[in-house]
């Protein structure tokens, strides 16, 4: 099968999002200028840089009727120049789904999934307590992408990653993350995810490759 997307692809549902997996869940807690505080998942999420650590991730339309027609977590970024991402793992992929509902502003997704807002040391916007890792991040740009149809504006939002807290049980004696212990979740197509275990983690040296420090 061969379709140029411009023209359509014929099939059931847009197979484009099974066919770049699995991808990182970018949960992002936001707060706007009057305080009030957004979690919501992302799947257009990833690092793209090293040093210094840098996560983007990137927000469709709003679907909330009488909104600018951005989402609250892109909203909020952009005026703030502030967001978190919290780790999505097994123990919180309900909650995680749960924060994807579509809500106002001024509706807490961390209070609706019981969640427990912790303070963060260098950004106003809170952490998840029930999450193993966060990353504080500071705006560094945002770019809108060209679009086809005008519901399907895309904003990425590029953020230097400040401050990382790591749950002191899952650094080893080696001083590396216990992916085990961690059990990533990923987005997968649809409505799909996977998960990472011991079991289906494998390594393999690259040739001449030294190890980042």
């Amino acid at each position: 099968m061969f379709y140029e997307p411009k023209d359509g692809h014929g099939l059931a549902k847009n197979p484009f999002n099974s066919l770049v997996v699995p991808r990182p869940i970018g949960w992002i807690t936001t707060v706007d200028q009057a305080g009030n505080v957004n979690l919501a998942p992302y799947s257009f999420f990833n690092g793209v840089a090293y040093n210094p650590p840098t996560v983007m991730f990137s927000a469709g339309a709003s679907r909330i009727e009488g909104t600018d027609g951005r989402k609250d977590s892109l909203r909020n970024a952009l005026e703030t120049g502030e967001f978190v991402h919290n780790f999505a793992t097994w123990d919180t992929r309900e909650a995680m789904n749960q924060t994807s509902a579509d809500l106002g502003p001024d509706q807490d997704e961390m209070a609706l999934a019981g969640l427990t807002p912790i303070a963060s040391t260098l950004v106003k916007p809170p952490r998840v307590k029930e999450s193993p890792i966060q990353f504080e991040c500071k705006v560094v740009q945002s770019v809108e992408l060209p679009n086809t149809k005008g519901e399907h504006l895309y904003t990425v939002v590029f953020g230097e990653v400040v401050g990382i807290h790591i749950a002191d049980d899952l650094i080893m004696d080696n001083g590396q993350i216990d992916i085990g212990k961690l059990h990533p979740i990923a987005r997968m197509g649809y409505q799909d995810y996977s998960e990472v275990t011991d079991d289906t983690v494998f390594t393999m040296e690259r040739p001449g490759f030294h190890p980042y420090t």
